[in-house]
């Protein structure tokens, strides 16, 4: 009686192949959890225990979209047991494929999004890169999307290349025509993804310097130390010379120091030892040298080299202005006398 059963044929096929089939996705179903609950378990406990964000983020990217690409290749395997006419066979392999690039496409948004998160928000979370991030989301979306549809187009039989060549075409007519705005978007992407400087940042170029305000898509905004606003486009920045104060870790500062020519050979020598003693006496600031530059047309001219730790101006100027009131203390106390500009004329006796 049983046999007889499982031997029952039902569309095709007898009960034994639809047990087997079921079998098969329980089987499938179970390894799954299995692996889901282990594997996948473990491989996130170990994310949390390291120190990089990163990986948490691909471990959530994983365990949502792709375990339903396992249990969808289960399905599917397990139905190739059974004998499924034609007609039939044709429209669940177009509903594997729909719902493979489905699941396929939410996989590499999630994966790209939350990468771009963490890599320009974690780090260096700003508000104007934070409207960045949410105005490039749609974009990505889209492109994304457009992708998985040809590719699904393209598996499913349709001729995609005609549509993918008026695509490039009209791309080639609007990158022509909007040359320059074009040009400008990607020395944006060029600058968020290179990052040579960041809001906040004082920066130089050229003869123009000031405090960035702003990266937009098209044009970057300085604020001068004068207080106006400077625009520049991204194609200027990324194609000029950007000399960034910020990031500096120390300023090498050279200054030079004039003396009179009457000042005697002995007190010349002691010069580089009494500002290195000067220097040395100030925090934050870091002798190199002293030297006997050369001579000048009405004085003795000293180079003076030291170092400040930081970036910070104000306090580069506060550490200078320390250091000339102290030369000219030290200089005061041994009358050796600064130089200004003087001239001597001889008049002939007649």
């Amino acid at each position: 009686m049983f046999a007889e059963v499982l031997g029952y044929t039902l569309w095709a096929n007898r009960v034994a192949d639809y047990l087997k089939v079921l079998g098969a996705v329980v089987g499938g179903v179970f390894v799954i959890r299995l692996l889901k609950f282990v594997v996948v378990r473990r491989v996130a406990a170990w994310a949390k225990r390291t120190d990089v964000p990163i990986d948490d983020v691909f471990v959530r990217n994983i365990s949502n979209p792709l375990l339903p690409l396992l249990y969808l290749a289960a399905v599917y395997f397990a139905l190739g047991c059974l004998t499924i006419p034609p007609d039939a066979r044709r429209v669940i392999d177009v509903a594997a494929k729909i719902i493979l690039v489905f699941l396929g496409v939410r996989f590499v948004i999630a994966v790209i999004i939350n990468t771009i998160k963490y890599y320009w928000l974690t780090k260096e979370a700003d508000e104007a890169r934070e409207r960045t991030v949410r105005a490039l989301m749609p974009l990505i979306k889209i492109a994304v999307w457009i992708v998985g549809v040809i590719f699904l187009l393209d598996n499913l039989g349709f001729k995609v290349t005609t549509v993918v060549a008026g695509l490039g075409i009209g791309g080639v007519a609007v990158a022509l025509a909007g040359q320059a705005i074009l040009k400008d978007l990607f020395s944006y992407f060029a600058i968020l993804f290179d990052r040579p400087f960041g809001v906040g940042d004082f920066i130089a170029v050229g003869e123009q310097m000031g405090t960035v305000e702003h990266i937009g898509v098209k044009t970057t905004r300085l604020r001068s130390l004068s207080g106006e606003e400077l625009v520049f486009s991204n194609a200027d920045l990324t194609d000029s010379r950007v000399q960034n104060y910020k990031r500096m870790d120390r300023r090498r500062v050279a200054f030079h120091i004039g003396v009179t020519y009457e000042t005697p050979a002995e007190k010349l020598r002691e010069i580089p030892a009494i500002v290195e003693k000067v220097v040395e006496a100030v925090d934050d600031a870091d002798f190199d040298r002293a030297h006997f530059y050369s001579f000048g047309d009405f004085n003795l001219i000293f180079e003076v080299v030291y170092y400040v730790q930081g970036s910070n101006y104000k306090k580069y100027m506060d550490i200078q202005e320390e250091i000339n009131v102290g030369i000219y203390e030290q200089f005061a106390q041994r009358e050796i006398d600064f130089a200004y500009p003087t001239q001597t004329i001889y008049l002939p006796r007649p």
